[in-house]
């Protein structure tokens, strides 16, 4: 759920975040109480930021998680009583 939440979710709703925070902050610093019509704001905008703060996200994620190191992995397994942690063997050692 975490993950969902980093990723996807708020990369979009930070833009929109910020955007309705600079809102609320406008409308206080008005000497006559007007609201900036919220309406009328740059959703296009906000929706390409949205869009491409998540690409970012993905990408930098994928970016991470595509290392694919060289050996065979060695499943985690039950010996002598103890669990020995798996391990990726390197290329040649048995």
């Amino acid at each position: 759920m975490t993950r969902v939440l980093l990723q996807t979710l708020l990369p979009l709703l930070a833009p929109l975040g910020i955007y309705v925070l600079w809102v609320l902050i406008s409308r206080r610093a008005r000497d006559d109480g007007t609201l900036v019509a919220i309406a009328r704001g740059p959703w296009f905008w906000l929706a390409v930021a949205g869009f491409v703060l998540m690409l970012a996200t993905l990408g930098t994620v994928a970016a991470l998680d595509s290392v694919s190191p060289e050996g065979v992995y060695e499943a985690p397994r039950w010996e002598d009583g103890k669990v020995v942690p798996g391990r990726i063997v390197p290329p040649g050692e048995d």
